[in-house]
Order: C-alpha cells, then sequence, then structure tokens
C-alpha cells in the first residue's frame, strides 16, 4: 500500500512540475513537449529522481491510449471546411510524403553508416511522421495566423501520417524477423486492409457514436465519458482485426467534431484537458524510460540522420507531393519546416523492442535523440521561419 501511496505522489509531483515548467517555458517560447521529456529524464535513472523504469510493454499500452486520445481530439478540431481545402494533398503528403521520407532517410542511412537495409528504413518509418499537437501549440505561442489552405495542410497531414508510419513499421518489423515470409503482394494486401479497414470503422462507427450522442439522454457529465469510451473502443476494435486504429479514430473524432449538436462542445471541451493529460503523461513516461547515459554512442549519428531528416528528406518530400496541388515555394517550404516529430517516432521504436528485433534499442535511443533534435531546432524557430516566409495571413495576402 504504501509504494502505490508513493507513485500516487510521484505522479502528482511530476504532473506539478510539468504545468510550473510549461507555463515559465511560454515566455521563452519552448516547446512544451521537450520540457516535459527533459522532466521525465530528470526523474529517472540517471537524474536526481532514481526512477528505474524499462517496462516497455507498458510504455506501449499507455503511449497506445494516449495517441488514440490525442488523435480523437486533433480529429474534433479539424472542420469540414478545412477538409475541403486540404484533404487531397493532406492525404498524399500523410502517405507517399512518409514513404518518401522513410526510402530517403533509409538510403541515406545505408550509405552512410552501411547499416542493414531493414534497420535503416525502420528509422526512416519511425521518424517520418510530424506532431499535430506541437505544431498548434508553438503557432498559438508564436501568435502566428497562418493561411487556411497551409493550416489545414499542417493540421490534417499530422493526424493522417500515424497510421502510414505504424503500417511500415510493422511491415519492416516482420521483414527482419521472416524475410523469406514476405512479397509484395502481402505489403499490398496489408495496406489495403490497414487503410481501408481503418478508414470504414472509423467513418461508420464514428456516425454511430454520434448518433447514439445526440439521441441518449445523459448527464452533461457522462456525455464525455461516454464519447471516450466509444472512441477507445473503436480503436481498440480496429487494432484487433487488423485495421488501423490510428485513421479510425481520427476519422471518428472528425465525424462527431464536425455536429453542430449542443453534446458536441461539451466533449470537445473535455478532450482538449484530456488530450493534455495525455501528452503530459506520454512525455513523462518516454523521459523515464530513456536512460540517457546510454545515448551517449547513438548522439553523433542520430544528429546527422536528423539533419537529414530536416533540411533534405521532409522537403524533398513536401515538395514532391504539395507542388502539383499548386503550392508556393513559401508556402511548401513552411510546410517542410513545420514538420516538428513528437511522441509517435520515440513510440513506434518500441515496437521492434517488443516483438523481439536485435539491436532494436539503438533504434529507440536513436529515434529520442532526433526527436529532441527536431523540437530544439525546429520548434523555436517556428515564429521566425513565418515571418521569414511571410506566412502570416496579412503578410501572405500582401505577397500575392
Amino acid at each position: 500500500m504504501e509504494a502505490s501511496h508513493h507513485l500516487i505522489l510521484l505522479g502528482g509531483v511530476l504532473g506539478l512540475a510539468s504545468i510550473f515548467a510549461g507555463l515559465f517555458s511560454v515566455r521563452f517560447g519552448t516547446p512544451l513537449l521537450l520540457v516535459f521529456l527533459g522532466l521525465g529524464m530528470l526523474a529517472g535513472e540517471d537524474g536526481p529522481g532514481g526512477i528505474e523504469f524499462d517496462d516497455y510493454a507498458g510504455a506501449y499500452l499507455v503511449g497506445s491510449v494516449a495517441l488514440a486520445a490525442i488523435l480523437f481530439e486533433g480529429g474534433l478540431k479539424t472542420e469540414r471546411a478545412m477538409v475541403r481545402v486540404a484533404l487531397w494533398p493532406s492525404i498524399v503528403l500523410a502517405t507517399l510524403g512518409v514513404a518518401i521520407t522513410a526510402a530517403i532517410i533509409g538510403a541515406l542511412v545505408v550509405l552512410l553508416f552501411q547499416v542493414h537495409w531493414g534497420y535503416a528504413l525502420l528509422i526512416g518509418a519511425a521518424v517520418a511522421p510530424t506532431d499535430a499537437a506541437a505544431v498548434a501549440v508553438l503557432l498559438r505561442i508564436n501568435g502566428i495566423r497562418l493561411p487556411e489552405r497551409v493550416g489545414a495542410v499542417l493540421e490534417i497531414e499530422s493526424g493522417l501520417n500515424d497510421p502510414m508510419s505504424v503500417l511500415l513499421t510493422l511491415f519492416l518489423v516482420a521483414w527482419l524477423l521472416t524475410p523469406a515470409g514476405l512479397t509484395i503482394g502481402d505489403a499490398a494486401l496489408t495496406f489495403f486492409a490497414e487503410m481501408g479497414g481503418g478508414a470504414a470503422i472509423g467513418l461508420g462507427g464514428g456516425y454511430i457514436l454520434l448518433w447514439l450522442l445526440r439521441r441518449l439522454t445523459m448527464d452533461a457529465s457522462v456525455s464525455p465519458v461516454f464519447a471516450l469510451a466509444g472512441a477507445l473502443a473503436l480503436f481498440g476494435g480496429a487494432q484487433s482485426v487488423g485495421a488501423s486504429g490510428f485513421l479510425a479514430i481520427y476519422l471518428a473524432g472528425v465525424v462527431v467534431g464536425n455536429s453542430d449538436h449542443e453534446v458536441i462542445g461539451r466533449v470537445e471541451r473535455f478532450f482538449e484537458t484530456f488530450a493534455w493529460l495525455a501528452q503530459i503523461s506520454l512525455f513523462l513516461m518516454l523521459g523515464l524510460l530513456v536512460t540517457p547515459h546510454q545515448l551517449t554512442p547513438m548522439i553523433v549519428p542520430a544528429l546527422i540522420v536528423a539533419a537529414l531528416l530536416i533540411f533534405l528528406a521532409r522537403p524533398l518530400a513536401v515538395f514532391a507531393c504539395l507542388l502539383p496541388f499548386r503550392f508556393s515555394p513559401r508556402q511548401m517550404a513552411f510546410v517542410s519546416w513545420v514538420g516538428l516529430r513528437g511522441a509517435v517516432p520515440i513510440y513506434l521504436t518500441i515496437i521492434p523492442i517488443l516483438s523481439g528485433v536485435q539491436n532494436a534499442e539503438l533504434l529507440f535511443a536513436t529515434a529520442f535523440i532526433i526527436v529532441i533534435a527536431s523540437l530544439v531546432i525546429q520548434g523555436w524557430t517556428i515564429g521566425p521561419a513565418a515571418r521569414l516566409l511571410r506566412l502570416t495571413e496579412s503578410e501572405e495576402a500582401q505577397a500575392s
């Protein structure tokens, strides 16, 4: 019992410390996710907290629930007007763009470090997705209002690119474990099952959840909890049948969030709070999970990969995907630069560890360093980048 009390105390103290540190860091434009990661590391076994935590299975479970909540909240905030102006470029960027990014990083890692193709592509797939929450918070802190189409692409892409990265990660893990047992046909079939199934479950389940929220008579405080339970059921159900739960829960959020029924307002306000709790918990946990002294051998190669990702792979993928949709060079440059990495790359590298891939801990360390580099380099420069490229609404109008 005493251990339980200490655990509750620790959770409360870490939560309060995260919020206080976040409030303080806003004055300096520091990415909040970086603050949460740092606090987790300080509480870990190499920091003054001295907490030993290496439960990857528990981390995967907590990470899955947290990301499900974050994606559902992102879907709730995705307005129909945003979908109308940016759906197709976002889909292309979230699928083909992720594949291009992973392929470029994989090829460069093989070329520079003579790593097996499977490992190289695996790190590319893991670090390809962007973090919508980090971008939204930093834009708000810097007081930047983007043109509608640019903002919509950034938000929708971030909600849609996680499923593609998860799919690539699972496929590459299977390839590393049983290289002779996979074919191109298997990959194509898996892709359509994951994406098609996730879309069907998300849209269908979203409309069912919306119908229930509008028809059932519930206390005002119960309806958001009902929505949370329904969203998690859709996520878990999709994952259990071999479809993408990440795509399903995001699309369900889009369906529910675009209703004008009064209950939806309560659901949205609840999920704004719950998503913040999920983010704080997720980043603190990931900070606890890493052992800083084990990162030292990977710092130089990981920083090289981070530089290649930020300055080469992401821009090439963005320009290749958005050029046919007539985005201006300034807009594509900004979308390239704002591709911040968040919790998903670290979360994805837990999968090969749990699957028994050899030396998978090195992938975890590499992804962790790349995320920190992205948050530091890109996170601190979003405001100056928007002003330099004249990407605020007023400057965009003058430039055009």
